[in-house]
């Protein structure tokens, strides 16, 4: 039986553990999962976009059945410029459950064929959100357990880019 071709959209700013985790899982359960960084200009993303591609490339190097690309469009085009319907969506708490199931319902009304599945992180992951792993870098604090060793070295650099008090500490 074909296990299918899954898309997993988000800004990845950056791609956190939780993230990771929820990728090798879906590349057991599906023949491909592609992860779809989207551009969103709109929320002001701490990386540039190439340089979130590059980084989720670089964790999920070892994985055989996962591509990683960009796109700038509704997802609904991007899901049938690559041939499937099926997106992989994580929820860490109930209060991601609410925006989530908005998101799925809009992507239906859209292209009825679009089936949205659910996952949860490892529990050691469901408090891991990119936002705070943000927050925590901008005021020097250490993120190595949230993300990839080579994902937090780029944090640091960024960081001390985008702060000026951490580059005269």
């Amino acid at each position: 039986m074909s296990k299918l071709r899954v898309v997993y959209p988000g800004t990845f700013d950056p791609f956190t553990r939780g993230h990771n985790d929820l990728v090798r899982r879906a590349a057991g359960m599906f023949d491909h999962v592609t992860v779809a960084v989207a551009e969103s200009q709109r929320k002001a993303p701490f990386f540039l976009l190439a340089d979130r591609v590059v980084m989720t490339k670089e964790v999920l190097a070892d994985v055989s059945n996962v591509d990683v690309r960009s796109f700038d469009c509704l997802l609904n085009d991007f899901l049938s410029q690559i041939g499937t319907t099926c997106v992989l969506r994580g929820l860490r708490a109930a209060s991601d459950f609410e925006y989530e199931f908005q998101m799925a319902g809009m992507n239906r009304s859209l292209n009825r064929e679009i089936e949205t599945l659910f996952l949860t992180p490892d529990a050691k992951f469901m408090f891991v959100s990119a936002t705070m792993v943000r927050e925590i870098a901008w005021f020097g604090g250490n993120v190595d357990q949230f993300v990839h060793p080579l994902v937090a070295a780029k944090i640091r650099v960024r960081a001390r880019e985008l702060n000026p008090k951490l580059t005269a500490a």
